[in-house]
């Protein structure tokens, strides 16, 4: 079952976490398998603390008793795990199903190592099929909404829906993606787009489970 997978994957990458790491903690139903077992390494001894990326994950990895920091009093955090709506070989991949990935590109970003957490499906072979969320200020919709729509994006907003910083978000569907990095600078360069869920530079590595059987990728393309 997907559940198992994703919770084998979780375990593996919650291994990674050693005494005394602060430890950033993704959002979805992927990463919350992690958060939970995190929670059971702290029920037994572990002594770690976390910043999350969500109003969700922070209320849940409160209930199983991981001390939560404010994460805008971090400067570094040691290690983030997370899932991914997309992963390839190059530790290319998308995310934003959650609607948390201008939040989750800041901890990323501010992480000495990220991993990816996440069963078979997400494995891909390039990534590009899933939907490429857009977080927006409100005030630039329409603004915005025409640029994606000229990039050939077809742009949607996703209904009756805010993120955690009160912003919109507009699921994209472009037609190739050839050069992931040059989509990223455009998407970055448009004025009223806060943050975009292409995770190019920031995954180290990622653990994913099929039938039960983990596998470790590395960003060097080395698998274990």
């Amino acid at each position: 079952m997907i559940d198992d997978d994703k919770q084998a994957a979780a375990v593996a990458a919650v291994a990674e976490v050693r005494d005394g790491m602060l430890v950033g903690l993704g959002t979805g139903s992927t990463a919350a398998f992690a958060i939970r077992a995190l929670g059971e390494r702290v029920a037994a001894g572990l002594d770690v603390r976390a910043v999350v990326t969500s109003e969700a994950s922070g209320m849940l990895a409160r209930q199983v008793g991981i001390a939560v920091l404010d994460f805008a009093d971090i400067a570094q955090v040691d290690l983030t795990i997370d899932g991914a709506d997309e992963i390839d070989a190059r530790c290319f991949a998308v995310k934003g199903a959650g609607g948390a990935m201008l939040r989750e590109k800041i901890v990323a970003a501010s992480s000495a190592r990220m991993v990816v957490i996440a069963d078979g499906s997400k494995r891909v072979g390039r990534i590009g099929a899933a939907k490429l969320p857009v977080e927006l200020l409100p005030f630039a919709r329409a603004y915005v909404m025409r640029v994606l729509s000229d990039l050939g994006a077809a742009p949607v907003i996703r209904p009756n829906y805010r993120t955690d910083q009160d912003n919109l978000v507009a699921d994209c569907r472009f037609p190739a993606l050839e050069d992931p990095h040059a989509l990223a600078a455009v998407l970055a360069a448009i004025p009223g787009v806060l943050g975009h869920g292409l995770f190019l530079d920031e995954v180290d590595a990622a653990y994913i489970a099929s039938k039960g059987v983990v596998t470790r990728l590395e960003r060097s393309g080395a698998s274990a």
